[in-house]
Order: C-alpha cells, then sequence, then structure tokens
C-alpha cells in the first residue's frame, strides 16, 4: 500500500516569492545588487538580474573589466546623449499636413547642458575617441564589430580597441565627476 503524501508546513517566507524560476534560450543576464524600492528602512539592498545581451557597457561592468566610475561615466554619457537626441525635429515637407498636430517641443535646459556636456566629452576624448565610444555605448557594437566595421580583424586591433576605450571611459568618470583627476595611493592611506 502506497504511503499518504505529507504537505508541507506553510512557509511564510514564500508565500509571496515572485523570482523567476525560467529564462528565455537566449538569454544573457547577470546578477546586481540595487536599492530596494518596496523597503522600509532605507540603504536595503536586493538582488536582481540584469539583461546584458545587448549592452556592452553591462557586459563589461558585470565582467569585472571596467570598475563602478568607469561603469557609471559611460551610463551618464548615454543619459546625457538620450536627452540631446530628444530635441526638435526638422519640418518634413513630405508629409500631410493635418489639423490639431502637435506643436514642436522647444529645446528644453536639461538637453541643452547635455549637449555642453557631450561637446566637452567629445573634445576631451579626440576624434577616434569619442567615435569609438559613441560605436560602443551609443551604436552598441563590440569590439570585433568595431574592428570589422573599420577593416581591423586582428587580435591585435581588438585589444588596442579595449584599452582605448577603458582610457575613454576613465575620461568620462572624470568629466561627470565619478572619478578624481589624482587617485590617492592605497599605502598613503592612514588607518
Amino acid at each position: 500500500m502506497p504511503r499518504a503524501k505529507r504537505k508541507k508546513p506553510h512557509d511564510p517566507a514564500r508565500a509571496h516569492d515572485r523570482r523567476s524560476r525560467d529564462l528565455p534560450r537566449n538569454a544573457e543576464v547577470a546578477t546586481v545588487e540595487v536599492d530596494n524600492p518596496l523597503a522600509l528602512e532605507p540603504g536595503a539592498k536586493i538582488v536582481v538580474l540584469r539583461s546584458i545581451r545587448n549592452d556592452p557597457l553591462g557586459r563589461l561592468h558585470s565582467h569585472r573589466q571596467i570598475d563602478e566610475a568607469q561603469y557609471q561615466g559611460g551610463r551618464a554619457f548615454q543619459d546625457d546623449w538620450e536627452k540631446a537626441e530628444r530635441g526638435p525635429r526638422a519640418v518634413d515637407p513630405t508629409r500631410e499636413y493635418v489639423d490639431g498636430g502637435q506643436a514642436r517641443e522647444p529645446i528644453t535646459e536639461g538637453q541643452r547642458k547635455a549637449v555642453l556636456r557631450l561637446n566637452r566629452a567629445e573634445r576631451e576624448l579626440g576624434a577616434d575617441g569619442s567615435a569609438l565610444v559613441h560605436d560602443v555605448l551609443v551604436q552598441g557594437m563590440t569590439m570585433e564589430q568595431i574592428g570589422q566595421h573599420r577593416g581591423l580583424r586582428t587580435k591585435r586591433w581588438h585589444d588596442y580597441f579595449a584599452r582605448r576605450l577603458k582610457e575613454c571611459l576613465d575620461r568620462l568618470a572624470l568629466i561627470y565627476g565619478f572619478a578624481t583627476a589624482n587617485p590617492i595611493a592605497v599605502k598613503n592611506l592612514r588607518r
């Protein structure tokens, strides 16, 4: 005679466990710790999954190839790019005129400041550095794709682009204030 199944005791911790148990077949994710939006006390953290499939900057950060300041500088550049891109559009004479169409949005102060920061970043990175940063952070290209786009397909060029990108991210971290110009040596710190 088979044994009767016993019910498991009620566990209140699992009552509202909403963690996903399955992922799509081609998902590329990394765990990251973020602030808990539902926390009762400030500073509480939770672990979440971040998609890194179409995010080269997130991939570099999750694989510990860039540090937090470089990551934040790159995200600030992407944020400024998105703000500046939302500006007024040119009039399209091929489109039919429609009564009640929406008026053009004026340039906001935030967009103007974003464009000024982007111009400063472009000056400091130079033509090659700003093109590399644009390819990676805006277009989402990998080092291999950048090499193919420029006709430079060897491993040496991929390594060069990776080193140059890290230098550019260092510069962006300085521009946006996530790093200091003269880092303090760890051995000189008093404890």
